[in-house]
C-alpha cells in the first residue's frame, strides 16, 4: 500500500483514512464489533469509516489537513505493543 511506510500510514482522503483503521484493527485482532462495545459506536459506522465512505467528520479533517497543508498520520502509539 502506497501510504504504508512501516507501521505509518499518510491519510490523503477518506479511502486511505479507512484502510488504515481496518490494518490497525486487524493487526491487534479486534472485530469490527469488539472495537464497536470498545468505543461505544455503532458497528455499521465503523465499516463505513474503515470502507472509506466520505463522512463529515472525517472531511473535515481532511478538508482542515490540505487548507493548512498538514498531513494527518497514523501509527501506533509509542507505548504499544
Amino acid at each position: 500500500m502506497s501510504e504504508n511506510r512501516d507501521n505509518e500510514y499518510v491519510i490523503r482522503n477518506y479511502q486511505s483514512f479507512g484502510r488504515a483503521f481496518r490494518e490497525f484493527r486487524s493487526r491487534q485482532g479486534i472485530t469490527q464489533a469488539e472495537l464497536a462495545e470498545i468505543t461505544n459506536l455503532h458497528r455499521s459506522y465503523i465499516s463505513t469509516l474503515e470502507g472509506g465512505v466520505n463522512t463529515e467528520a472525517v472531511r473535515r479533517l481532511v478538508v482542515l489537513a490540505r487548507a493548512l497543508e498538514l498531513e494527518i498520520v497514523v501509527r501506533p502509539h509509542q507505548g504499544a505493543s
